[in-house]
């Protein structure tokens, strides 16, 4: 899959609302796809869709550590329900 671009600040399409996935269809799942290829590719650890431009609810993320197996995981129309006490650094 083809690798995105990633938005940086101060870029004024980080500060737009993003709108919620209403079908899960290819287009979806080839963003995905593109998403995850182009965070791999920046060694990075998650993504959202709007750091590659696209206003969609959505968020690529991968902290296996560089000798595990990968475990991507995709979360869609995500919503912070409550925060914790406890803290992690990667």
């Amino acid at each position: 899959m083809p690798l995105k671009k990633i938005v940086k600040a101060p870029n004024v399409i980080l500060r737009k609302s993003s709108k919620p996935v209403k079908n899960i269809d290819e287009s979806v799942k080839n963003l995905i796809q593109d998403m995850l290829d182009t965070m791999y590719n920046a060694s990075g650890i998650g993504l959202a869709a709007v750091q590659v431009g696209v206003l969609r609810r959505m968020i690529v993320i991968d902290v296996s550590k560089k000798d595990e197996e990968k475990k991507p995981l995709c979360l869609i129309n995500p919503t912070i329900k409550s925060f914790g006490k406890d803290r992690s650094t990667y």
